[in-house]
């Protein structure tokens, strides 16, 4: 889906100006062709904007500026649509526009998109055409039958994304249906999947593994056919999940591997242990940047013995600044992420007790470097994001953490980490992306924090 983009010109313009308007929408084409469809061009207008309908157009388009627009003023405060401001021959905006987009901002009220580069510029496109996607009904998968009864209770009674009110929540804020499959059900339906069936399918696309015998490899790829024979009966699914963990009673295995091809070889976007939250995150974050992200369990040092008898480790690394420090483990690994997003990647035998012996569980990792942990809160209103470092990857054999990110806050601010946290599932992504975040927040309207 791309972003309708209806251009809009001056009809004050002089010959030369309509010439390198004309010129400056081939390039605009050129360089957003993929992200944006470039509706025939109209003038600005009252007529123009009165006209225009909102299950048609998307966001109005200035790929030119001259100083008439202050005459606009009553007709532009019309306007309800985002605007966008792409007025350089580089397909960015012009410095020479940043008073008449002061001007558009403060007087007329608007939310116009200055993009500076172009992939700031494909993150606004992006964004947009995937909240009217959402808008327009799409469907998110859920397996679980009776969460938070099953094993580890204690821990998995306490989160809000199980709660009618956070489904409710989600579906209202972006229009998408949540639907809900049992997952005691699709692992019987995984079962009756004959070994030669999977054993097919493995041949054709198997994975890196490590001391997995094949009677294991094919209750994982079991899993991967019944989840996607239920996408396909079930139509129009952008993101999947499961309550693996805390059901786990019901399954013989693990959705890992699973979630690894429902990425790579469906493009759909997955979210562990049910959570609903992560997973609409997840979806919008990775639809609008297209950076490499995963999403696993954050446990900063702040946090002392509670952490760690979680994990079932003695200590922190011993390293300076433990303050401004966190371990990134998810399911005894750093967590759920698709080849293509990691330096390593390898399938080997489950980690945790809770999980059926035959278990399955990815060890990864993505690259060192600067990564930039983003979601949403739990009312859809506030985009929390937090810079950060994969400084180095820690192992504690036979623990819960065999091998995990070491995580550096990058601003030292360890503390008001504590404070903002949502939930102790985080996303990361890669790069230090804040700026691009802050956009995706405008297109959405999302309050944001920055830490």
């Amino acid at each position: 889906m791309k972003t309708r983009c209806l251009p809009i010109y001056f009809i004050e313009a002089n010959e030369r100006e309509n010439g390198e308007r004309a010129g400056q929408l081939e390039a605009l084409k050129k360089y957003y062709g993929e992200e944006a469809e470039f509706l025939p061009e109209k003038p600005l207008s009252a007529e123009t904007l009165k006209g225009i309908k909102q299950d048609e157009v998307d966001a109005v388009l200035f790929p030119q500026m001259i100083g008439a627009i202050f005459s606009y003023m009553e007709i532009l405060k019309t306007i309800r649509l985002p605007v966008i401001v792409l007025t350089s021959s580089f397909g960015t905006v012009e410095m020479w526009d940043w008073e008449i987009v002061s001007w558009l901002r403060t007087q007329a009220g608007l939310n116009v998109f200055t993009p500076y580069n172009t992939d700031l510029a494909k993150v606004v496109f992006r964004a947009i055409s995937a909240k009217r996607l959402m808008a327009g009904g799409v469907n998110f998968l859920m397996f679980q039958d009776d969460p938070g009864e099953g094993m580890q209770a204690y821990i998995f009674k306490r989160f809000y994304w199980w709660e009618k009110e956070s489904s409710e929540a989600i579906e209202k804020a972006f229009g998408v249906k949540i639907v809900y499959k049992s997952w005691k059900a699709l692992n019987e339906r995984a079962r009756g999947i004959p070994d030669e069936k999977a054993a097919e399918l493995w041949k054709r696309w198997a994975v890196p593994t490590e001391d997995l015998p094949m009677s294991t490899i094919l209750k994982a790829v079991k899993i991967y056919i019944a989840i996607r024979e239920t996408i396909d009966e079930t139509g129009n699914v952008y993101g999947v999940g499961a309550n693996c963990l805390n059901e786990s009673f019901h399954s013989d295995t693990t959705p890992c591997l699973a979630w690894n091809w429902i990425f790579e070889k469906d493009h759909i976007i997955w979210a562990c242990e049910g959570d609903t939250v992560t997973l609409i995150s997840k979806f919008i974050l990775y639809s609008s940047l297209r950076h490499p992200l995963m999403m696993t369990n954050i446990y900063p040092f702040l946090v002392g013995m509670a952490a760690l008898k979680h994990e079932r480790i003695d200590k922190f690394p011993d390293i300076e600044d433990p303050d401004n420090h966190a371990l990134g483990v998810h399911c005894g690994y750093f967590g759920e992420v698709p080849q293509s997003f990691c330096t390593d990647w390898v399938l080997r035998p489950k980690a945790l007790a809770i999980v059926n012996d035959d278990a399955v569980v990815i060890d990864c990792r993505m690259a060192k470097g600067p990564v930039t942990m983003a979601k949403l809160r739990s009312d859809m209103k506030m985009l929390t994001i937090i810079e950060a470092e994969i400084e180095d990857y820690v192992q504690y054999p036979g623990s819960d953490t065999r091998n995990g990110a070491l995580l550096r806050y990058r601003n030292r601010s360890g503390h008001k980490v504590m404070e903002g946290l949502s939930s102790h599932h985080a996303i990361i992504i890669q790069g230090d992306i804040t700026h691009e975040l802050l956009q995706l927040a405008k297109v959405y309207g999302f309050q944001t924090q920055v830490i």
